[in-house]
């Protein structure tokens, strides 16, 4: 048996101003045929364990397409009608196969189709025909719509936040389509929607209230007949109809059985709606926690988090610990033109530098100071454990490290980086132990590599695209009534 495995996956941010174009996708992956094998086998990926999954069951794997980038804006129209003429095109030359593995985000947007997951599943469905199985995996940022649904037999998100199960979800998607293929089930699968918004300081899986919806889920998934139960938390920097909670469960055959557990567990979530907002810590008050707070400390710069579509130049908290006087810092900023600057410097120059805040008004002013340069670099370097992403090689270009009189120590890369790997730091010649502080731009996706030298990490309420304080927002297409904007039952939302 052969199995086709597909992948194209953003995260797209509807409230940052620049569209994502089809170079983003080409300098970060848009691989065919196997190049796409060579690129995401002996991955943490969901593609790499696609791969393995399918290995271990005795079935062909044969690799046809994968696309990513960054979390960034909405989609340019013209790179969405690309990008999914490319995976169609991609997917005919394979010819007749026996099934297909596919691997979305869950989360993308594009101009002209909001649905951009829902619209490329649909016509990749129509391409290899209805009756061809089909199995998929879910970033659990996924803001799941109807029309994805059916378009595959099963779905499997991921569990964690931050992402360390994405290889063993690719796993799980493989050996059920090995059992499909075998005749030993037949996955249907239902979804239901609760009409709330999940803040994204209450999504992680390790804490409540995610930790007891896990185990109401691991609770569905031990009944009988059972395949498959998926809970997606939902990505909430997209304003489209589709944004917000979802859950998927698949069963052997009983599509009945799989409406009414579905159903189930959206009630239990939905009672309990309230449990799932955040605290939303501010700025000042974060900074002034850390003088008591064990160290090293973690400040998780919510409004700026790049895995969320970030631009990575927020100075906010760095304008706070400098007022605050905290001590020895260091954050990563994402700034070209500073890295060109400590470049004509060289080693071991100074020049006051005007660094960060270059993106726009919603995400501070630059940090004006005497620094130091103290390291010039490639920007490369490579994560070997599981961490969020199953991102092992990073690039993030031409590469600066620079030293203020006043302990801040700022890592410059020309190439937006999200902070899934403490290699980003290590790898140039920063050593965490040695700071009171760590400033990452995330909300989880840090927390993996950070928490290994942090004794304390405080997730902080700053302003920007990805601000954790939803009322900073102005969404326009968004289903309504929705939680926490409307206060509307559980049957108003239904009926509308």
């Amino acid at each position: 048996m052969r199995v086709g495995v597909v992948s194209l996956m953003h995260e797209s941010n509807t409230f940052t101003f620049a569209t994502t174009p089809l170079a983003s996708f080409e300098r970060d992956r848009l691989l065919t045929g196997d190049a796409v094998l060579e690129a995401m086998s002996g991955t943490h990926h969901e593609v790499g364990g696609f791969f393995d999954g399918l290995a271990e069951s005795g079935i062909e794997a044969v690799p046809v397409f994968a696309a990513w980038t960054m979390p960034s804006g909405a989609i340019a129209a013209d790179t969405a009608e690309a990008l999914t003429e490319r995976l169609l095109a991609a997917v005919s030359a394979a010819g007749p196969l026996d099934a297909w593995l596919v691997a979305p985000h869950g989360a993308a947007v594009a101009v002209g189709e909001p649905d951009f997951d829902g619209h490329w599943l649909a016509r990749f469905r129509e391409c290899v025909g209805p009756g061809v199985p089909v199995i998929g995996t879910l970033d659990l940022h996924a803001n799941l719509s109807p029309r994805m649904v059916p378009t595959a037999n099963a779905w499997f998100a991921y569990r964690t936040n931050p992402h360390l199960d994405q290889h063993e979800t690719g796993m799980n998607a493989a050996k059920l389509l090995a059992r499909t293929l075998r005749g030993e089930v037949t996955p249907t699968t239902a979804g239901a929607f609760p009409p709330l918004v999940v803040n994204i300081e209450a999504q992680a899986t390790a804490e409540s209230p995610c930790r007891e919806l896990a185990a109401q889920a691991d609770d569905l998934r031990r009944r009988p007949g059972v395949l498959a139960v998926s809970v997606l938390l939902g990505f909430p920097y997209a304003d489209v109809p589709e944004v917000g909670a979802a859950v998927t469960v698949t069963t052997d055959n009983d599509p009945a059985l799989a409406e009414r557990y579905a159903a189930d567990l959206a009630g239990w979530w939905w009672e309990r709606r309230t449990e799932f907002n955040g605290n939303l810590i501010s700025v000042p008050e974060a900074v002034r926690r850390v003088a008591t707070a064990p160290g090293p400390v973690c400040l998780l710069d919510m409004g700026d988090n790049v895995g969320g579509g970030g631009p990575a130049d927020s100075t906010i908290l760095l304008h706070e610990l400098i007022r605050q006087n905290v001590g020895p810092a260091v954050a990563v900023l994402n700034d070209p033109a500073g890295v060109a600057l400590c470049g004509e410097q060289g080693v071991g120059g100074s020049a006051v530098m005007s660094l960060g805040g270059k993106t726009d008004d919603r995400h501070g002013v630059p940090v004006t100071a005497l620094f130091t340069v103290r390291g010039l670099f490639d920007g490369r370097f490579e994560e070997t454990e599981a961490r969020h992403g199953g991102i092992r090689q990073f690039d993030q270009g031409p590469t600066a490290v620079v030293e203020s009189d006043t302990g801040l120590t700022l890592l410059l890369a020309s190439r937006r980086t999200a902070p899934f790997s403490l290699r980003q730091l290590t790898a140039f010649g920063i050593d965490p132990g040695r700071f009171r502080v760590l400033v990452a731009k995330g909300v989880h996706a840090p927390v993996a590599a950070y928490a290994l030298v942090c004794r304390t990490l405080i997730r902080v309420n700053t302003p920007g695209v990805t601000s954790a304080d939803l009322s900073y927002f102005a969404y326009h297409r968004r289903r309504r009534p929705l939680y926490p904007f409307e206060a509307d039952t559980w049957t108003a939302a239904e009926n509308s």
